[in-house]
């Protein structure tokens, strides 16, 4: 496998090639396995959201204190007039954040995804990379646990405890944007893909 910048090498079978793939790479500073002791090599999921965290029904199962039982979810839709899915990252916990792109995401709030996404939450580092298909039913994570850092950022910035610290306060990262259709969240830097028409399955 090779490091967060360079291709992930992912065999699957031809049947799947039509779908959508999601490359995940995961890093936690700790290097505890069991962080990470249920985490599948491949998981295929319908359209329905995609849920990250430590409770049993997530998909993505976390073992972390600090993350929530259902910390965060990837959701497929399809926006109108285009025939490929696109995805947006939504924040689920009450008591963290998730930080996507520069952004600090608080509850229920939700952002569109490029094709390159950095994301951290309570502590780890998450690099999401879109490799669009034609299916419209169902799409493929590929996980890939890193030993290295994925995002380089001040410390200061990682952590998710923007309720003792902020008073209140927005977070300097998010100055500029606000909540559009559908509680996404549009700014400058992250246009909403496909021209930011209304969602549709």
């Amino acid at each position: 496998m090779s490091g967060a910048d360079g291709p992930l090498a992912v065999r699957l079978p031809s049947m799947e090639r039509s779908l959508t793939v999601l490359h995940v790479s995961l890093h936690h500073p700790a290097q505890n396995m069991d962080t990470f002791a249920n985490v599948p090599p491949q998981l295929q999921h319908d359209t329905s959201p995609l849920l990250v965290g430590r409770g049993p029904e997530a998909h993505l199962q976390l073992q972390l204190p600090r993350l929530s039982r259902r910390h965060l979810s990837l959701e497929p839709y399809r926006e109108k007039g285009s025939t490929l899915l696109t995805f947006c990252l939504k924040a689920l916990s009450r008591k963290g954040c998730v930080w996507v792109n520069g952004l600090t995401l608080r509850f229920l709030e939700q952002v569109p995804l490029s094709m390159v996404n950095r994301v951290a939450f309570s502590g780890i580092q998450m690099v999401v990379r879109i490799e669009g298909g034609t299916s419209l039913e169902a799409f493929v994570c590929c996980f890939h646990l890193s030993p290295s850092p994925l995002i380089h950022r001040p410390q200061a910035e990682e952590t998710d405890e923007w309720e003792s610290t902020s008073h209140g306060q927005p977070p300097p990262s998010s100055g500029q944007w606000a909540p559009g259709p559908r509680g996404l969240l549009h700014g400058p830097s992250l246009p909403s893909p496909g021209g930011g028409g209304e969602p549709q399955f």
